[in-house]
């Protein structure tokens, strides 16, 4: 945790050049920018000398390899927009290692690096204001996993809360934008253990062919019998990163 704090220090002292390279880079490498960006320069520089630049943050397994990592990158179209990527290539959603025993929970690790919402707004926003989004393969620009972090649009916030009364540990449907969806809730302490791809394969009764044609929506929210989390998986819909707003209109 005290090298994430000092990686994002060091970030601060060192913004306008990091902002340059994340808004060129993923147009000149395509569609193996994000993996490039923290394979050959965050990861680099970050055991070189404990700066992740261009990325935010970079936390690495004690042994300091690949698996099991993830840095944090600003998104290049800026606000209060950040991607949590995995440092060992994993293609997207559709991927079966997302799916292996012992693969981490991203989405837990995302949501655990929240605090980064604050760089942009002076504050963290608070739990309902807060959502994690993957797209499905035909809504994303890249083919290595990443988790868009920032906040709820206001008109998804507050449906998904006129929603909630009715919404339970089951799969329920729900609508969204005229759009059909499937939502369920997890608890605050479940989101390393009930991974949001895992229970998404299971929704599908083990069809993991289709992993890619979803996309995922985690949404932190507060139940009347204490705080958790909102899953929304959707499919023949825009990419769930268009149900997020950098802005955090609904966090002012």
């Amino acid at each position: 945790m005290k090298r994430a704090l000092t990686a994002m220090a060091t970030l601060l002292f060192a913004a306008n050049g990091t902002i340059e390279a994340q808004t060129t880079a993923p147009q000149v490498l395509g569609r193996d920018a994000l993996r490039n960006i923290v394979q050959e320069q965050c990861v680099p520089h970050w055991l070189a000398a404990q700066a992740p630049q261009p990325c935010v943050s970079v936390h690495l397994a004690a042994d300091e390899t690949l698996a099991d990592g993830f840095a944090v990158l600003h998104d290049r179209k800026g606000g209060a927009h950040y991607l949590l990527i995995p440092t060992q290539p994993i293609s997207g959603i559709e991927s079966p290692l997302l799916l292996q025993p012992g693969t981490p929970s991203y989405f837990a690790a995302a949501w655990q690096a929240r605090d980064v919402l604050a760089l942009d707004l002076g504050k963290v926003p608070r739990r309902d204001a807060i959502a994690m989004a993957v797209n499905h393969i035909q809504a994303r620009s890249q083919d290595q996993l990443h988790i868009h972090l920032s906040c709820l649009s206001p008109p998804v916030h507050d449906l998904l809360q006129a929603e909630l009364p009715r919404l339970g540990s089951a799969w329920s449907s729900l609508t969204l934008n005229e759009r059909p969806y499937a939502a369920r809730r997890v608890g605050a302490s479940l989101l390393g253990t009930d991974d949001p791809f895992k229970l998404l394969a299971d929704h599908l009764d083990g069809t993991t062919e289709a992993m890619g044609e979803y996309t995922l929506l985690v949404a932190g929210m507060t139940f009347a019998d204490g705080p958790g989390y909102l899953v929304v998986a959707g499919t023949a819909v825009p990419g769930a990163e268009r149900l997020l707003d950098a802005t955090c209109a609904v966090a002012r």
